[in-house]
């Protein structure tokens, strides 16, 4: 019997046993446990830039909106505690949920008067472009 084989035989085993990709699926520790960012959706019109996130469970107490220089960052964060007593036990359950989220502001958006609701599981955020950088509406030039 060759010895090649013997030495591979336990780290194989072990490897296959302890791998959690092969138990729970590829990147399930991450998945489960890691960070988990909101959904976001960015839409841009003549006017304004809009940003909604899907963030339910949340208070609009929960949030924090700020502008450093040229960088958006909201950010939310959530704790819980629930204690239940009984004669016979005490329970007690901690819930932690937090996310930040950066966005680079183009030079064109006026940050002083970005503008930001929470409503339904939604938060919305209003960013408006410079007076100076709103573009005209399309119109066609007749050639003469």
């Amino acid at each position: 019997m060759s010895n090649k084989n013997n030495e591979n035989f336990a780290p194989t085993l072990f490897g296959d046993i302890f791998n959690d990709a092969k138990l729970f699926g590829k990147n399930w520790f991450d998945k489960e446990f890691g960070p988990t960012f909101p959904a976001v959706n960015i839409d841009e019109s003549n006017k304004e830039f809009n940003l909604e996130f899907a963030a339910p469970g949340f208070k609009k107490e929960d949030f924090k909106v700020n502008v450093d220089g040229n960088v958006l960052t909201i950010s939310a964060e959530k704790k819980e505690e629930k204690n239940e007593e009984n004669k016979r036990f005490t329970r007690k359950e901690y819930s932690f949920n937090s996310f930040t989220r950066s966005f680079t502001l183009p030079e064109t958006v006026n940050a002083d008067n970005i503008d930001a609701k929470y409503n339904n599981g939604i938060l919305k955020l209003s960013v408006p472009k410079k007076e100076e950088t709103k573009t005209l509406p399309k119109k066609e030039i007749k050639v003469a």
